[in-house]
């Protein structure tokens, strides 16, 4: 689907951990939700709006998704293990993948941390468009591989 363009004015480059948003670690569930909900209205502009984008194709992905905030500040989206996180830079909406290396990527959307043996991310630049078919495909194939949580004994 679209993300809303605009001029590529160069920027310095910084974390998302330093916008607005409360730093509250750890938080899940709708105490977590609200935090992302705060983080993309905090953004605003065509990375709040990115963000609001992918987060929903995620959910509609996989409605049993647990949205989570991490590290400081980042949205994390897990179903028995973590699936992907968001993060938000200057020039770069990145999703990272926790198992990224192992998913299939038939489309190709993977074009960042390629060199790593674990994660792999997608950066979606402002004006880029996101094949969302393909990128639900991802996050399933993501839960797949997460599997199921192990039995207790």
């Amino acid at each position: 689907m679209n993300t809303k363009g605009g001029s590529g004015a160069s920027k310095p480059r910084h974390s998302a951990a330093k916008s607005k948003s409360p730093a509250t670690a750890g938080a899940t569930g709708q105490r977590a939700s609200r935090l992302i909900d705060q983080r993309i209205c905090d953004l605003g502009g065509w990375r709040g709006e990115t963000l609001a984008h992918m987060r929903g194709l995620i959910l509609q992905a996989d409605p049993g998704m647990t949205e989570e905030w991490k590290w400081m500040g980042t949205p994390v989206w897990s179903h028995h293990g973590i699936v992907c996180t968001g993060e938000a830079y200057t020039k770069v909406v990145k999703h990272t993948f926790a198992r990224g290396a192992s998913l299939p990527d038939p489309s190709g959307l993977f074009n960042s941390s390629l060199e790593g043996n674990t994660r792999r991310a997608i950066d979606i630049h402002e004006g880029e468009k996101i094949d969302a078919a393909a990128f639900k495909a991802l996050v399933r194939a993501a839960v797949t591989l997460n599997g199921s949580p192990a039995k207790k004994r």
